[in-house]
Parts: structure tokens; C-alpha cells; sequence
């Protein structure tokens, strides 16, 4: 049982904020987040007791969290005995988003198809990242129309990924250590690990840099090869995808009617879809 924070008798000082911290025991399945939040609280002199009475403003301004961090945080802390209360997850912003420059082929560029192909897959299979780094070449199989996607949890057909599939493949295969490697989205550098090698599995870190990296140069090329009548939309576009990450793009491929991989996020992915068509909401 989580032992819970106790303020401390009148009359008698609190105890360093370190120390007080390290009376509580972490969440079970939340020890990186708690972690995280008391990194937070430190840098600031916050103790649990200063915590619980000042509330996330003051931390939530110095990390510069959103929302909806704001919310996962002030959850954690309840979980591990420091009473916040805990305000409501916001609703997702925008709701809907034209994802498909992110998986339009440009270059031969291997950095650039690996990514390509992996957002042309998640429109139609939005799995977590964890999902994406696991997957292996031989769960994908090509056919005539569209890519099939075979896991422990079922099949799924993914079309409009063949052209994306087929230009990585291409490329990979010149290269010995890509072409021999058994995953869909390998390294195609060595890391700083000591394992690491070309052609090994990445991490879900680097993975997500990867994907960040990919939407801020989509928003790039939509600015500089955009002209007329149409810039004002891809000036649009481009805003979003500079801070786009990858939860955000496979939840807004959930919006957009993709069907569930994962229990992750399908509650408010169904819940934006219903108010996309309550709206009639064009995409952004």
C-alpha cells in the first residue's frame, strides 16, 4: 500500500523538499513519470506539502507543460499520495489535420522514406511507437492493391502504402546491412550504445525524434514549393506539423476513422470522431 504524504505537526518545520520526496514510494507503472514530476517540483524547492497547497501552476510554467501534461502529472501525484486535484483532459486540438504530405515520397533519401513509409502505414494500422519498433519485415506483406499487417492481435489491411513500401524497399536493399536487417524500421547509423549497430532495432526515442524531425522538414518543403491560392493553407499546415508529434499524428488518424490497434487512445480518438461529424468539421 503507497504510503501517503502527511503534512507535518503545528509548530513544526517542514522537512528539505529532497527528503520529503523521498518518503513517498513511486506509483507501481508510473516510476518514470513520478520521477519526472518530482525533477519538476525540485527545481522550483517544491515539496510534496508545498505541492499539494500551491498546485502544478508554478511547475507547469517552468516546464512549459501542456494541458494535457498538466493533467498526467497531477494524476501521478495523486497515485503516489499528494493530494492535487486533478483538471480534466482537454479535448485534442485540431481535431482533424490533412496528414498525407507527411507520406508523399520526395527523395531517395533513406532517412526520408523509412519515415514516409512508417506514417503511410500508421493512417491505416496506428499503432503506438512501441508497436512500430517491434514490427518485423515478414508481418508486412505486399499484394497487388495494398499492404497487409499481420500481428498476435490480428490482421490489417493498410492501402495506399505501396508506393511509399516499395521506394524503401528499394532503397534498403542497396545497402547490405539494411536489406539483411529484420525490421521494418531499422538504424541507419550507429547509436551511442554499444550494441547499436546499422540495421538494429531502434529505440522508441529515437523513433520519436525521427518522426519530429520528418514533419518539421514536410512543413518546410510545404513553405518553400507552395504558391497562390494555396499558401495560406499550407502556411496553415505547416504551423501544426512543426510541433507535431507522433501520438498526436496516430490520434488524429484515430479521428479520422483508422480502426484501433491499441486500447491507447481509441476512448478519445471515438469521442473526436463523433464531434467531427456532429460539426461537419473540414479538416484543418
Amino acid at each position: 500500500m503507497t504510503k501517503g504524504w502527511q503534512g507535518p505537526l503545528p509548530e513544526m518545520p517542514s522537512l528539505p523538499a529532497a527528503r520529503a520526496w523521498a518518503r513517498l514510494a513511486p506509483p507501481e507503472g508510473y516510476a518514470v513519470q513520478w520521477r519526472r514530476l518530482i525533477d519538476a517540483a525540485l527545481e522550483l524547492g517544491l515539496g510534496p506539502e508545498e505541492l499539494a497547497e500551491g498546485g502544478m501552476d508554478d511547475v507547469a510554467a517552468a516546464r512549459d507543460w501542456k494541458p494535457a501534461t498538466v493533467t498526467l502529472y497531477s494524476k501521478v501525484a495523486r497515485y503516489g499520495g499528494v493530494p492535487l486535484p486533478t483538471p480534466p483532459t482537454p479535448e485534442p486540438d485540431p481535431r482533424t489535420l490533412d496528414l498525407r504530405p507527411l507520406t508523399e515520397v520526395r527523395s531517395e533519401d533513406p532517412e526520408h522514406l523509412r519515415t514516409v513509409v512508417w506514417c503511410a502505414i500508421a493512417l491505416r494500422w496506428p499503432a503506438p511507437v512501441g508497436g512500430f519498433r517491434d514490427l518485423r519485415r515478414e508481418q508486412v506483406h505486399a499484394t497487388a492493391r495494398r499492404l497487409v499487417v499481420t500481428t498476435d492481435d490480428g490482421e490489417w489491411s493498410v492501402p495506399g502504402a505501396l508506393t511509399a513500401w516499395h521506394a524503401w524497399e528499394a532503397v534498403r536493399n542497396r545497402f547490405p546491412a539494411l536489406a539483411g536487417s529484420p525490421w521494418v524500421l531499422p538504424a541507419l547509423r550507429r547509436g551511442p550504445g554499444y550494441t547499436s549497430q546499422v540495421g538494429g532495432r531502434l529505440s522508441s526515442q529515437a523513433l520519436q525524434v525521427t518522426f519530429t524531425k520528418h514533419a518539421v522538414r514536410t512543413a518546410l518543403y510545404l513553405r518553400a514549393t507552395t504558391t497562390g491560392g494555396r499558401r495560406t493553407r499550407a502556411e496553415a499546415l505547416a504551423a501544426v506539423y512543426e510541433t507535431l508529434s507522433y501520438d498526436s499524428y496516430r490520434r488524429l488518424a484515430l479521428a479520422a476513422g483508422a480502426e484501433p490497434v491499441a486500447a491507447r487512445g481509441a476512448v478519445r480518438a471515438e469521442r473526436a470522431t463523433r464531434a467531427n461529424k456532429a460539426a461537419a468539421a473540414p479538416p484543418a
